[in-house]
């Protein structure tokens, strides 16, 4: 069984590859939607959670690196991309109480975002990475 206490666990590399193909994914979709083939299917979009998952995801793969690297800022950024995607999120949330027609599926990939930047951050500050 893998020791997640253990820096040196492969447990710290798998979760950097995760971390940075959900950033090379999250950067693909975002500019898909904002700059070409994917706007007509995305439906009822907020601009400015597109930005801020389109800037995330280059955060996203920093963040990967640093945990690969087995940097003590790993923690420090993946909770920082956090709260950033949290504060998007309220801002989605603003808009939708406002009655902008928004989708629902952008909630739910908010608040999974949210969590699996804080299970990042929970993981790297525990291994002490």
């Amino acid at each position: 069984m893998a020791n997640f206490q253990n820096p040196r666990s492969p447990i710290t590399g798998v979760m950097a590859l995760v971390a940075a193909g959900f950033g090379l994914l999250t950067i693909f979709a975002a500019g898909a939607v904002l700059f070409g083939p994917g706007r007509d299917l995305a439906g009822a979009t907020i601009p400015f959670v597109l930005w801020a998952n389109l800037i995330l995801g280059f955060g996203y793969i920093a963040a990967a690196v640093l945990l690969f690297n087995r940097s003590p800022w790993a923690w420090r950024l993946a909770l920082a991309i956090a709260a950033a995607t949290l504060i998007a999120a309220l801002g989605f949330a603003v808009e939708a109480m406002r009655g902008t027609q928004v989708e629902p599926r952008t909630a739910v990939a908010l608040g999974f975002r949210v969590a699996f930047w804080l299970l990042v951050a929970l993981f790297a500050r525990r291994a002490r990475v």
